[in-house]
């Protein structure tokens, strides 16, 4: 028999199976399940993701919703361009699955470049200037022995210097609920971020006291993790670092409480509770379900640093009609005593805590809350054909259109002198979101604010 015909009258067959058994109340059996082109990772890290088991009793419909659930979670590991799982077989009333995966690249030995700035608007400021740039070499394993750990390794130069050696395995036993992880970090820059003027971040630098060259400030971390995750749906991480950091006396002469007790110089232990519950379609670019996480922390143990941090954060997303999605995103920081040094003032427009068309400024203080809602509309969905054949046959481009509108307060009660601390923040615009390979994007927003400014700002994000 021609193979074009086999195929073809096997396929009708697993039809004819489905039609009759879809309309039969008897539920079904879980038989075999097979991965396939998983040629580093685990198996049973892949299997890990699913909430059906071979053997499981459930109904046809319950089964092409935990096929579409294991989709969601497979992709949201991280280790996979694309993923598909369909019933390979009925046996009678037991069916076989197959799961077919098309695994990413992991390792990744590159050159690095990157301003020092916190964003691309910062770095503008400073008229894109590639003396505040660092370089270097990085290499991080995603996928270190196939079980989803990761290896990195950073050595950075430039403006600043840098080493990270850091290891996490979050799979380390039989059940794959617990796992560790561990690290270090040294640091030494030229350039401090001592105060706040006109709600924008203050810099010393080692030209500007006439010590060219000279490194102002330092750091040295240790840590060690431990991770818990006794479902699919829900993580635990408890991080303990410890951390010895100082700057130049010239820092603490312009600014007396950059730490406590006019100090240049701290070690202290660090102590991180962390609890995530995430169950959306994309975790990099949620349009569809929701992620809540919190943290708890305790930094110090005697009055040089003494802080309790508690900080939690919720993103909501739901479909409205075809192509149509909105979300909202609420981030809250507290922090305690909340008289603080200026070392852990830190709130918005730092890291992912900002207003958009408020991204020029930085927003010092010791409690705040930002509320971040967005309307998108999906413009275009299609793929560019890459390596014909591979892991890697295409790129695939989702374009959105936004519509936005954000608010937020930050509490301070120490550093008063920025006209953006203890009143209401309001911003909105409209934007364009580029989302592609590896889980990159790239949003440009052009917004407005209460202080009647508007431009265009950049955001590039790469969870991977």
């Amino acid at each position: 028999m021609p193979p074009g015909r086999k195929y073809f009258l096997a396929a009708l067959l697993l039809l004819f199976s489905f039609c009759l058994i879809a309309q039969s109340p008897r539920p079904l059996i879980v038989g075999a399940i097979t991965v396939k082109g998983n040629k580093k990772t685990k198996t049973y890290i892949v299997l890990r993701e699913l909430s059906f088991h071979s053997g499981d009793t459930i109904t046809l419909a319950g089964l092409v919703q935990g096929f579409r659930t294991a989709h969601d979670r497979l992709v949201n590991t991280h280790l996979f361009n694309d993923v598909v799982i369909y019933l390979k077989t009925f046996r009678g009333y037991v069916a076989d699955v197959e799961i077919e995966v098309k695994e990413r690249w992991y390792i990744f030995p590159l050159p690095y470049f990157k301003p020092v700035d916190r964003n691309f608007t910062a770095w503008a400021q400073k008229d894109y200037s590639l003396s505040r740039v660092n370089y270097g070499g990085k290499f991080t394993h995603y996928n270190f022995t196939g079980r989803n750990d990761q290896l990195t390794a950073w050595l950075i130069t430039g403006y600043t210097r840098q080493f990270e050696l850091y290891y996490n395995q979050p799979y380390a036993d039989n059940a794959l609920k617990h796992g560790f992880g561990f690290g270090f970090n040294f640091a030494q820059g030229r350039e401090v971020d001592a105060f706040t003027v006109n709600n924008s971040q203050g810099f010393i630098n080692s030209d500007t006291i006439s010590y060219a060259g000279k490194y102002l400030s330092r750091l040295l971390s240790f840590s060690a993790r431990y991770f818990y995750r006794p479902g699919l749906k829900v993580r635990h991480t408890l991080n303990l670092n410890v951390v010895s950091t100082s700057v130049d006396s010239a820092v603490t002469v312009l600014n007396p409480h950059y730490f406590n007790n006019n100090r240049r110089s701290l070690v202290y232990p660090e102590l991180i509770y962390k609890f995530n519950y995430t169950d959306v379609d994309y975790v990099s670019y949620p349009l569809n379900g929701i992620i809540f996480e919190s943290s708890l922390t305790r930094k110090g143990i005697n009055p040089d640093i003494n802080l309790w941090q508690l900080s939690t954060g919720l993103i909501r997303s739901w479909p409205l009609a075809r192509k149509w999605w909105f979300g909202i995103q609420n981030i809250n920081v507290l922090k305690l005593p909340l008289s603080q040094p200026f070392y852990n003032q830190g709130l918005i427009g730092y890291g992912d805590l900002y207003l958009r068309g408020l991204d020029r400024y930085v927003i010092d203080g010791t409690a705040t809350a930002v509320l971040k809602n967005t309307l998108y509309r999906q413009l275009v969905n299609f793929d560019i054909p890459l390596v014909r054949g591979s892991a890697h046959d295409h790129i695939p481009f989702r374009i959105y259109a936004t519509a936005f509108s954000d608010c937020g307060y930050a509490y301070n009660r120490d550093f008063r002198g920025n006209s953006l601390v203890n009143r209401m923040l309001y911003t909105a615009g409209f934007g364009i979101d580029i989302v592609t390979f590896y889980d990159l994007s790239f949003k440009f927003d052009y917004s407005f604010n209460q202080l009647g400014q508007n431009g265009l700002f950049l955001h590039i994000r790469n969870d991977f």
